[in-house]
């Protein structure tokens, strides 16, 4: 399983096969994006604007839940590649359901949007469960000296097969009747991911050191406390991000805000997943790069100056080139996030810290803004219109803004000092 010396040989390895797993999902989870084709699917089924305008939302805070378990039990796991396999077998099960139901059941009538929605909270909830797991496989597989390369290369090659499978999105969208066309694709996603999956047995990983399990939940749970206490700056990134929160119901809402104004056909979805993952290849490899050089925190700062473009774009959209240009700036914003976020979580943690724990604070802890940003985008939006709750959610987006550049340092400038864990017992 593991090698007694990594080396450059070994990250540019794991770098080749992680490229090949990557391009699986990236193409099969263009049949599936949280931005175009699921907010869209959603309004066609005839889902209430709340569920619509959550699906980002919805992914995210449902990601959140099983977290902070699987950090606490994934300390169990001694075999990184059974783990990780295991995990992102978990979300196989939702997606084939809903791609068997919409694609040859082809259910209809106003509670057919339930039965999707169903699926795609499950499915949220097994993302939730790798993301952990993940953390702790990932940096066990590159040169940490290299890590903004590593993610944004793999992400780059994430975007680029996505790009392909963007415009198979509106072929088959074109081609095949409503819903059958987006069950099929939901099918294409889950043999997407199996393959994907698959990879995972090749990587080489490095020696891992044993520690001792700790099978106590409630020392757990103060040693998630004394990294709160300890680490200042990263309760300072906390605050930002719970602000960001704003931008998970928009995201959701830009495609079907274009659509209610220029009332384009349905298949655009496949262009916008396309035009987004172009821009989020090529914005993940030179933001990554950019983060190795001028630090991580800024280049974060940037990836969210690109998420305020395509919401200053959709209000002000008046023709379909306005609504391509959405998808260049939440592209941009979107494939920096992956690179960046990723980067920062083992920065925080640095040598010493649980990679898996900090992930999984970040994401339990902002889980409930975003849930609280989605309930009143829902209330709001009837009663003010889209347009205007877009601009509330764009106030608090600059307001995290200010608080990421201002108030966060760089995290690798830092160097916290965490106490033995016996000293919490």
């Amino acid at each position: 399983m593991t090698n007694k010396r990594f080396g450059l040989s070994d990250h540019r390895h794991n770098l080749f096969y992680n490229g090949l797993h990557e391009a699986f999902w990236g193409f099969g989870i263009a049949f599936h994006t949280t931005y175009a084709v699921v907010p869209l699917f959603l309004k066609m089924l005839g889902a209430p604007p709340i569920i619509i305008g959550s699906a980002a939302g919805v992914f995210t805070a449902c990601a959140a839940i099983p977290q902070i378990a699987i950090a606490f039990l994934g300390q169990r796991i001694r075999n990184l590649k059974k783990g990780i396999i295991a995990a992102h077998s978990v979300m196989i099960p939702p997606m084939l359901l809903a791609g068997f139901v919409f694609g040859f059941l082809a259910p209809s009538g106003p509670s057919a949007w339930m039965i999707y929605f169903g699926c795609f909270v499950l499915f949220s909830i097994g993302v939730g469960v790798v993301f952990p797991i993940w953390a702790d496989f990932l940096e066990l597989v590159h040169l940490p000296e290299r890590r903004g390369e590593f993610f944004g290369v793999s992400f780059a090659v994430t975007n680029g097969a996505g790009f392909v499978g963007g415009l198979v999105v509106k072929w088959l969208l074109d081609t095949a009747p409503f819903p059958s066309n987006f069950g099929f694709g939901f099918l294409i996603y889950a043999l997407c991911i199996f393959v994907a999956v698959l990879l995972f047995f090749f990587y080489r990983l490095k020696p891992r050191q044993n520690k001792d399990v700790n099978r106590d939940f409630g020392l757990f749970k103060r040693q998630l406390k004394q990294v709160l206490s300890a680490d200042k700056n990263f309760r300072r990134y906390l605050y930002s991000r719970m602000l960001l929160a704003a931008n998970y119901p928009a995201i959701s809402l830009y495609a079907v805000y274009a659509h209610d104004k220029l009332q384009f056909d349905v298949s655009e979805a496949g262009i916008f997943t396309a035009i987004t993952v172009l821009l989020s290849g090529s914005s993940s490899f030179l933001l990554g790069k950019l983060g190795d050089r001028m630090g991580h925190k800024h280049v974060f700062v940037i990836v969210f100056l690109g998420y305020l473009g395509a919401m200053a774009t959709a209000l002000l959209a008046t023709n379909m080139s306005h609504a391509y240009l959405i998808f260049v700036f939440l592209g941009v914003g979107q494939g920096g996030f992956l690179t960046t976020a990723m980067s920062l979580i083992f920065e925080f943690a640095g040598e010493a810290g649980d990679k898996k724990t900090y992930f999984a604070l970040t994401d339990t802890l902002t889980a409930p803004f975003v849930v609280l940003f989605i309930v009143l985008s829902g209330i709001f939006i009837p009663i003010y219109s889209m347009g205007t709750v877009l601009i509330g959610l764009g106030v608090f987006i600059i307001a995290g803004v200010i608080a990421l550049a201002l108030f966060t340092r760089e995290p690798k400038s830092l160097k916290t000092q965490y106490p033995p864990p016996e000293s919490l017992m």
